[in-house]
């Protein structure tokens, strides 16, 4: 291989293997007191994903545990594995929270999700029925 290339090369593999990386904690929004929750969210093992809006504190229960997460991350994040932010060995599947942007800073809109077929608004999870907003399973 030239020389010449293998800089760039390597240059390039390091920024994309950066691009898998999980967004950081802090970016997901905080962890919150559970008596802090203005809605609770029941995960079942059929549970696979759940909608929220950016800026409520959701109560979520697992079994006979719970925890709380304040989505009061980026702006930018719509979805992440909920398993950033669970304690460890809190959840024992994957589930996707589908974040809907902060109605506080949005300048308007349906209340869908920027097109990604995903629903949005404000909504429960798929196995409780949802609210409006949707999503699939």
């Amino acid at each position: 291989m030239n020389p010449k290339l293998l800089i760039p090369a390597i240059a390039a593999a390091t920024l994309c293997a950066g691009c898998s990386l999980p967004p950081r904690i802090d970016l997901l929004g905080d962890p919150a007191v559970v008596t802090a929750a203005t809605r609770t969210i029941v995960i079942t093992p059929d549970t696979s994903y759940v909608n929220v809006t950016g800026g409520e504190i959701i109560k979520f229960v697992v079994g006979d545990k719970s925890f709380a997460w304040n989505f009061d991350g980026a702006d930018y994040l719509e979805k992440f594995d909920l398993n950033q932010t669970a304690p460890p060995g809190m959840l024992d599947h994957r589930v996707i929270a589908y974040v809907a942007a902060n109605p506080l800073y949005s300048g308007g809109g349906d209340g869908r999700h920027h097109g990604d077929g995903h629903g949005g608004g404000h909504g429960g999870d798929f196995t409780s029925g949802g609210g409006h907003g949707g999503g699939h399973k």
